[in-house]
Parts: C-alpha cells; sequence; structure tokens
C-alpha cells in the first residue's frame, strides 16, 4: 500500500478532549483553542455537538465571527434516532442551525451495540445511518461519518461491520472515519483492516484512536501506511479513560519521520508553542516528556551527552528541537560535567574559561549546595539566579522586612486557615501585606503576590504548576531537612525553583521568591533587549 501524498489533521479537543478528567471549557476557551489550532493549520476542528448545551449553542453563534484561514470548524452528532425520520430529528436540526460546512456524524457499527445498547435491528441501523447522511447531504452538508467501535464490530461481524460503511457511503458521506472506540487493538491489526477497508471503498478512509493500549499514535501512524489520509486525535492526548491519540506527536512524526505533509508549509515550527498554548487554556501542564513538546523532549544531563551535542546535536538527537518550535536545554546536576557550567557562564559573559576565578567560585558554591540538599537538575530558575548573584549580574527585586504566618485550627467541618502578613521594600517604599490560604505556603504566596503586584504588575501573570516536598534526612523525623521544588510559568515560559531547609515553610519561601524573582529578571532582559 502506498503513501498518499498528504494527510488531514483532525482535531477533537473540543469534544473528545473535554472528556478528560479536570477538563472545563468555557465559551471563550473553546473560541480561543479554535484560533490556536487555526494558526497551527490543522484541515478539521471538531466543536461539539450544538444540541448537547446551552454552552455549545453559545459557542457556534459566537464563532462566527472568527474567520478562520486554514481551518474548517465541524459541528458534531450522532445519527437519527430509531423510529423517527431524519427531518424530525430534534438533534439534527441542531446540527444544521450551527451553520457549518462540515458535519461529523457518529453511527453504530458494532452489532452487540445495535441490539443491546441502541436496542435496535441490525437492519434498522442501517437505515439510520443512511438516512441521516442523505438528509444532511440533502441540506448541502459535507458529512464526515464516523463509524464507532469498527475494530471491534469487524473482528465480531466483518460483514456487517462493512456494511454499516456501506449505508453512509449510499448516504453520500465524504469520509469514512474507522474508530479503535476502546481503545483496545493493536498496530498491526488497525492497519491489515484499514487496507482491507480502503481495498474496498472508494470513499476516503480515516482513523480514530483511543489510548486504552498506549498504542494510539502507533496505530494512526500504521492506518496511514494502510491507506487513511484522516488523522482524529487531540493535540495534546488527553480526553476520555486514558485520552486520544497525540496529534503533536503524530504532526511531528508524519511531518518530519515520514515526509508526508499534514499541516501547511513552515506550520510544524508552530507546534511547541500552539501545544503550550492549549495546554495553559486547558489549564493543564504538558508533560514534561512528551515527544517533541515537551520540556525536556531536548533536554540533556549526563556530561557525556551533552558534550556529544556540543560537538554535533545529532549525536543524541533524532531532530532539532527547532524543526517543532522546541530547544535544547542542560540540566544542572552532578553528572553534567564542568564544561556545561561554563558555558551556561559564557550567556553572561563571553570571556568566561574554566581558568576564569568566577568559574571555580561558582563550581564550589554549587558543590556546596549541592552538600547542603540543594538540587539543581529540573530547578534551572534557581541555577541561573546563582550564576547571576555570583557575577555581579544580579539586584534583589525587593528587601523582606519580615513574614509571619498564623495557624488556624477549624472549626470541625470547616475548612483548615492559614494567614501570612509580610513586610516588604522596593527602592524604598514599603508594602505590608496580608494573606489567607488554604495553608501557611498558599497564604505565603498570596501575601507575596499582593505585595509585589503594587511595584511589578506582571507578577499577576505567574500561576504555580507544581509543589513538591522531599524529605532529605528522614531519620531526624520532624527535624528532617526537606527540599521543595516549585514550578511556575506565566503562560508563555516555564521554570522550576528549589529550596531546602529544616523548616518546611523556609523551604517553600525561598522557593517562592526565587519563582518571583526568576520571572522578573526575564522580563527585564526581554525590555532590555
Amino acid at each position: 500500500m502506498s503513501l498518499l501524498s498528504t494527510v488531514h489533521i483532525f482535531d477533537s479537543t473540543l469534544r473528545d478532549g473535554a472528556q478528560g478528567e479536570g477538563i472545563s471549557f468555557s465559551v471563550q476557551d473553546k473560541l480561543h483553542i479554535v484560533k490556536a489550532l487555526d494558526e497551527l493549520g490543522v484541515a478539521f476542528i471538531e466543536a461539539g455537538n450544538p444540541g448537547s448545551n446551552p454552552k455549545d449553542l453559545e459557542f457556534f453563534r459566537e464563532v462566527k465571527k472568527i474567520k478562520l484561514k486554514t481551518s474548517h470548524l465541524v459541528a458534531f452528532g450522532s445519527t437519527r434516532r430509531k423510529g423517527i425520520a431524519a427531518k424530525d430529528d430534534s438533534n439534527l436540526a441542531s446540527l444544521l442551525g450551527a451553520d457549518t460546512e462540515y458535519v461529523c456524524i457518529f453511527g453504530k457499527t458494532w452489532d452487540f451495540h445495535v441490539t443491546e445498547i441502541l436496542r435496535a435491528k441490525l437492519k434498522e441501523n442501517l437505515a439510520m445511518i443512511q438516512d441521516t447522511i442523505e438528509f444532511l447531504v440533502s441540506m448541502q452538508r459535507t458529512v464526515i461519518y464516523d463509524a464507532e467501535h469498527f475494530f471491534d464490530a469487524y473482528r465480531d461481524n466483518p460483514e456487517y461491520a462493512m456494511a454499516t460503511l456501506k449505508a453512509a457511503v449510499t448516504g453520500g458521506a465524504s469520509a469514512l472515519i474507522l474508530c479503535d472506540t476502546n481503545g483496545g487493538s493493536l498496530p498491526d491489526e488497525v492497519r491489515k483492516i484499514t487496507e482491507l477497508v480502503v481495498e474496498e471503498c472508494k470513499t476516503p478512509v480515516g482513523i480514530h484512536c483511543h489510548n486504552d493500549t498506549g498504542m494510539a499514535v502507533a496505530s494512526s501512524l500504521l492506518a496511514v501506511k494502510g491507506g487513511a489520509t484522516q488523522i482524529q486525535g487531540t493535540l495534546l492526548g488527553f480526553g476520555e479513560r486514558t485520552g486520544n491519540a497525540n496529534l503533536s506527536t503524530i504532526i511531528a512524526n508524519l511531518e518530519l519521520k515520514m515526509n508526508i505533509p499534514c499541516l501547511p508549509a513552515g506550520k510544524v515550527e508552530n507546534l511547541t508553542i500552539i501545544a503550550r498554548r492549549i495546554a495553559e487554556i486547558a489549564n493543564v501542564t504538558v508533560e514534561s516528556g512528551m515527544p517533541y513538546v515537551g520540556f525536556n523532549a531536548f533536554a540533556h544531563k549526563a556530561g557525556m551527552h551533552i558534550d556529544g551535542v556540543n560537538k554535533n546535536p545529532r549525536a543524541y538527537e533524532h531532530v532539532s528541537p527547532t524543526a517543532v518550535g522546541n530547544e535544547r536545554t542542560f540540566l544542572m546536576s552532578e553528572v553534567a560535567g564542568r564544561s556545561m557550567i561554563i558555558d551556561r557562564l559564557k550567556i553572561f559573559d563571553p570571556s568566561i574559561t574554566k581558568e576564569s576565578p568566577v568559574a571555580a567560585l561558582i563550581i564550589a558554591r554549587l558543590k556546596e549546595l549541592e552538600h547542603e540538599g540543594y538540587q539543581f537538575e529540573g530547578a534551572e530558575g534557581s541555577f541561573e539566579l546563582l550564576i547571576r548573584k555570583n557575577m555581579g549580574k544580579y539586584a534583589p527585586f525587593f528587601d523582606l522586612h519580615y513574614y509571619k504566618i498564623i495557624g488556624e485550627q477549624p472549626i470541625e467541618g470547616m475548612p483548615s486557615n492559614s494567614f501570612a502578613q509580610i513586610k516588604i521594600a522596593v527602592e524604598g517604599q514599603v508594602a505590608i501585606t496580608a494573606g489567607e490560604g488554604a495553608g501557611p505556603v498558599h497564604a505565603l504566596d498570596c501575601a507575596l503576590r499582593s505585595a509585589l503586584e503594587q511595584f511589578y504588575p506582571a507578577v499577576s501573570e505567574i500561576r504555580l504548576t507544581d509543589f513538591k516536598v522531599r524529605v532529605l534526612d528522614s531519620s531526624k523525623a520532624t527535624a528532617a531537612k526537606v527540599r521543595v521544588l516549585i514550578e511556575s510559568t506565566d503562560g508563555e515560559d516555564e521554570w522550576t525553583t528549589v529550596g531546602v531547609s529544616r523548616d518546611l515553610i523556609e523551604a517553600s519561601w525561598i522557593a517562592l521568591v526565587d519563582s518571583f524573582e526568576y520571572k522578573l529578571s526575564l522580563d527585564a532582559e526581554k525590555e532590555g533587549m
């Protein structure tokens, strides 16, 4: 089976992705995601079911105001209900009301689902598929047909599974999408069955995989090798249960590994920034180890690897990070090597060599801090501030006079509260603020933000995305030393800072201050460029 020259990407983040745990898009969220996906250049954006809830009805009204440059908006729904005509089905009327050129309809393919779940006769289900598509086509809609549970259906009753596809083709479907709805099929089986369908049907075939076996990306790519010309999924892979096929990985593999275009020319270089933008809108964190777009996708730690990449990136990188808009990072640790530290110092002073006194000073300080329990691997924010402080490139953004923490034992059934009071000074101006939180660190964070925002409005952009505490010497029990890692983002950059102390609050304070000062340092640099 020869590969076709292009593959169409069908993104279902707004519908399938919205079924993921913890995902809840507002109308504005959905509009922002539509703009981001259009900027990336995906062919289709599945925007939801306009008949399912008032929020989606509002979205379809508002999205008409957006002029899309490359993407086609798709309304989603099911075949008509049994026992009524398509023209009398209220859900199909809602689909027409969405006023999209493209409509995606899913129908029952598995005979088990038809008889046991839908409680319909097999012939009736075929009529439901054909009638629905014929009706929508008669209303000038282009219909993409999602064959739900196709691979399970084909295993149990291949004749009936194929009959449902033929009903869709007879109705006028523009594409047949084979759905691995349960996510239980293996890639070689997906390819084999896709090839059989492509050989029998003249209508273009696509693939829609869920990730319950961790195979959604592999199955999608092998379906392409089997002749599929459309891939459905969600940009970051989130969705119901274990998620959907991760389109960010699929897009990069198609473009860079299989030489199959799926985005407009040059758009794959925007993959990382768009993926992270959508993660921010969805209020999720991009997994650091996610292929291509993760923050560690091109991160190197071992000294030998770093040395090799510096000599020739091909030594330890399968593609250039710039090909997908990502960047190479070197993780600080005891195995990173002296040369890496020198390279980092040269960012601030290109004249520095291994023999420079400041290099020896910083290396000695780094070892001293690591002996105290600090770990700068994955805490690049704190490491950069350490360099600045020892090179005379640092000026504090504020001076702390004091902070005070008060804990309150809650009344039974009430949430616990903590209170923090802070006094800081910025260039002689004093601010005293208070904060209330679910715990002492949260209260301290609130109080510090309140104080700093008076002088640095950009602090409001900072969001803490993760907070980790590690006990370093558990034999000391409650007097043990702890290491706190705080991950932060401003929606564009992401950084991690670290603090160590026998006092959990102090360790948290150190990491928290570094987080704010790193952001302010970044902004100051950008302004000075």
